[in-house]
Order: C-alpha cells, then structure tokens, then sequence
C-alpha cells in the first residue's frame, strides 16, 4: 500500500525549531513532487510547502517564507521540512503529500491533485 509516513513533530517553544520527515512507503519519490500542508483546529488545511523531484523547485506560502526549508533526499526516499523561529501560529497537524507523475517537475501549495496523505505529525508551538 503507497502512503507517506510523518514524523518529527512534538512540543517546542516559541523561537525554537523542529524538522519534520515525510517517509514514502511502497513506492519511490525519484519521479514524485511533494507538498507539506498543515490543519489547526477549527480551521482549513493550508499549504505550507513543496519541491518538485529534482528539488530545483521549491515554494512557501508567505507565512513561512525565510523560516521553513524544504528539501529531499531520494536516496532515503524522505522529504524533510525544517521549521525554524517557530511561532504559536505553526501550531497544527502536518501533513505531506504527492503529486501524480505528471507533475513531478513543477509543485504547487494548493491541495488539488495531491495523493498518498499520510496520518499527519502534531507540531505544537507554546512557552
């Protein structure tokens, strides 16, 4: 069964950082754009993040722009994002997900056509 695998969420503090991994599971990323999307409570999912297969193209909603990095290792079959100078406001369940084929060397942060969503890592952001 192909699915993504997120881990490295948990509690920090304000200003600190974490870095999530999206691991896939039946199936290579070689040939796969990614996208990091995240849903607090009560609202919408957002996209937050994505890299196209070769990792030449990334983008970021505003919001996280010069915080977050994305990046990905086809070897480890892993995409990771690195959250830095976290802020209350990142507090949510992330989540990543793939692009069909097609599409693998462009991404986009909207969540149309976007495939194999994982259970989602916690990331909570308090003092």
């Amino acid at each position: 069964q192909s699915q993504f695998v997120e881990s490295g969420g948990g509690l920090v503090q304000p200003g600190g950082s974490l870095r999530l991994s999206c691991a896939a599971s039946g199936f290579t990323l070689d040939y796969i754009a990614i996208g990091w999307f995240r849903q607090a409570p009560g609202k919408e999912r957002e996209g937050i993040s994505c890299i196209s297969s070769s990792g030449g193209i990334t983008n970021y909603v505003d919001s996280v722009k010069g915080r977050f990095t994305i990046s990905r290792d086809n070897a480890k079959n892993t995409v990771y994002l690195q959250m830095n100078n976290l802020k209350p406001e990142d507090t949510a369940a992330y989540y990543c997900a793939a692009l069909p084929p097609r599409f693998s060397s462009i991404c986009w942060i909207l969540d149309s056509h976007y495939m194999y969503w994982g259970q989602g890592t916690q990331v909570t952001v308090s003092s």
